[in-house]
């Protein structure tokens, strides 16, 4: 059995907002704990959007706390991802933005529907660094020679583009991408399921032993910038252009 979880919020893009995250927190805890499920794949509702960052309208009311647990949550996701014995599918329908990108780089495979959006992570842009587990997603599936630049650049990349740097898998037409990423499962679902949750472990055991030493080094000065006033204040100014430029 395969589950789907899409993100159903396409008035604002499938942006991220604190109650997402926890959806997305319990939807995986339930796939993890389901012995009858195989496989997720992970997409977004609507035509536009796969994760088009994060709400920048429930960003601009939070507290310190607020934004801390926030954080807490986004990262307690990705490491449900990572750590899931079982295959990841992301099937990419639109434009997927720093979070967004950040979670579908997570996947085990990621297809993006062709000319239908952009993928990118733009933090840095504002003044916002990764979280270690982020940071490490996005090293482990960017062609090493792109890295700096797509994480100093703060480029977000047309599906072709994407697919040169190593975020995407492959392009498919988009009113075929959930056969696409259903065929995707299928193929690894396959697979013996202890063989593929060890395999995956293996896989991940640089990631991860990175994740682990390095995120106890730099994530408290990581939470304390993204708590900072000058943070949403750049936040907003990003926001604001590039919707100017796409309106």
């Amino acid at each position: 059995m395969h589950v789907y979880i899409t993100l159903n919020r396409p008035k604002v893009l499938n942006a991220l907002n604190h109650q997402t995250w926890d959806d997305l927190r319990t939807a995986f805890e339930a796939v993890r704990d389901d012995g009858e499920a195989r496989g997720v794949i992970l997409t977004g509702a609507g035509d536009k959007a796969f994760i088009a960052g994060a709400d920048i309208n429930e960003l601009a009311h939070f507290t310190a706390v607020e934004a801390e647990e926030a954080s807490a949550g986004g990262q307690a996701v990705l490491n449900l991802v990572e750590n899931l014995g079982k295959p990841v599918i992301a099937a990419i329908n639109g434009h997927a933005i720093a979070g967004g990108c950040v979670l579908a780089c997570a996947a085990d495979c990621r297809l993006m529907a062709a000319q239908s959006g952009r993928i990118g992570v733009p933090e840095l842009l504002v003044g916002v660094p990764f979280p270690t587990i982020a940071l490490e997603i996005m090293r482990s599936i960017t062609a090493p020679q792109q890295f700096p630049a797509v994480l100093y650049g703060g480029a977000t990349f047309d599906p072709a583009q994407a697919l040169e740097r190593g975020l995407v898998d492959a392009l498919v037409a988009p009113d075929t991408l959930i056969e696409q990423a259903l065929a995707a499962a299928g193929s690894l679902t396959a697979l013996p399921p202890a063989a593929f949750a060890l395999t995956k472990q293996q896989i991940r055991v640089p990631f991860l032993r990175r994740v682990r030493e390095d995120g106890a080094q730099f994530d408290v000065t990581v939470q304390e910038l993204w708590e900072a006033p000058t943070t949403l204040t750049a936040i907003r100014a990003y926001v604001a252009r590039t919707f100017k430029r796409s309106s």
